[in-house]
């Protein structure tokens, strides 16, 4: 069993910067296909970016979301700048232990319970 804790989300002005943090127990990161997804009210689940030997990364973040990746604090990152208003929402940190499609949702079993981003303009 997985499990996954999100933190560092906030509220920040049109052009700010935040970095997510997913602290992940129960298996090594090593063993896990990882991604980052967000979600607004009404809208289905969207794939940010995700790593496992390489990073994948929406189009609508690319350039400005970095993901990362840090084995010995078995943590996940996302590095946030130049935030959007349209990058608001709650942002989830999902793990799989087999194989998936980087960013789609419903390949991934294991879900962390979300941190609440909101950028203004």
């Amino acid at each position: 069993q997985v499990q996954l804790v999100e933190s560092g989300g906030g509220s920040v002005q049109a052009g700010g910067s935040l970095r997510l943090s997913c602290a992940a127990s129960g298996n090594n990161l090593r063993s896990l296909y990882m991604a980052w997804f967000r979600q607004t009210p009404g809208k289905a689940r969207e794939g940010v970016a995700a790593a496992f030997g390489t990073t994948t990364y929406a189009n609508s973040v690319k350039g400005r979301f970095t993901i990362s990746r840090d084995t010995a604090k078995n943590t996940l990152y996302l590095q946030m700048v130049d935030l959007k208003p349209e990058d608001t929402g709650t942002y989830y940190c999902a793990a799989s232990t087999v194989w998936v499609v980087p960013l789609s949702p419903s390949d991934y079993n294991y879900w962390g319970q979300g941190t609440q981003v909101t950028v203004s303009s």
